[in-house]
């Protein structure tokens, strides 16, 4: 029997594309209309965000951690969370959690080792691109990594925060992330992290001129061979 996955959702667009994911692509590991079962939670975006805008990471980890501990009470053998940002917390969450975690960066660090990037460019939220949470997975498997101009930092996480977690996907948003992708390939990138949990739905393969590595998908399929006992595959 398949494991039970707990979501630790923040945001509501990668969450679902997430849950979406794992409800899709279990039938091709379980047979027809099947899936491991599946519980999500989520605080309203609204705490995180006080939290997060304070760099007050302890908070954000307790508001993990009562996410987690609901899921687990529904029966979920290990968990998941569909957000790149909150993992800055993650280390401070995992020692008090009553289940396992997969963590979002180690499925990507993973799946770039094994595409052999070598420099991988990082697309977030500002406070994504500009913490800890990618830069320590990756150098762990000496992988290095670029992240845009400060200007563009900024845009992007506007964008962000305006338009894809509320459902917004936009073509000139889908026009100025091409530009930064062509700007970290003239950096040197040779994949690009889309690392903020909506930006799958913005930016497909098509849209880039580099490889991309779709944390949300990378998640939700590392969860599911998890779940089905194929992790080493």
């Amino acid at each position: 029997m398949a494991e039970h996955i707990g979501i630790v959702a923040c945001s509501a667009e990668g969450a679902a594309l997430c849950y979406r994911t794992i409800c899709t692509e279990g039938p091709a590991l379980l047979g027809r209309y099947a899936h491991p079962e599946v519980t999500m939670h989520t605080p309203p975006l609204d705490e995180y965000m006080r939290y997060i805008e304070a760099g007050d990471w302890d908070s954000v980890a307790k508001l993990m951690l009562s996410s987690v501990a609901k899921v687990a009470e529904a029966g979920a053998d290990f968990a998941i969370c569909p957000d790149n940002t909150i993992h800055q917390a993650f280390d401070l969450a995992i020692e008090e959690s009553p289940i396992p975690w997969l963590h979002i960066a180690e499925e990507v660090a993973a799946e770039a080792k094994r595409q052999n990037y070598k420099r991988l460019g990082i697309l977030g939220s500002r406070f994504l691109m500009e913490g800890p949470v990618y830069p320590s997975r990756l150098a762990a498997v000496d992988i290095e990594h670029r992240i845009p101009e400060a200007e563009y930092r900024g845009r992007i996480n506007a964008i962000i925060f305006d338009e894809l977690i509320c459902g917004l996907f936009t073509p000139e948003s889908r026009s100025y992330f091409r530009g930064v992708i062509n700007r970290l390939r003239d950096d040197g990138c040779d994949a690009v992290v889309l690392g903020c949990t909506e930006i799958p739905l913005l930016i497909t393969q098509g849209d880039s001129v580099l490889p991309i590595l779709d944390s949300t998908r990378l998640l939700a399929r590392a969860a599911l061979r998890r779940a089905v006992g194929t992790r080493s595959q």
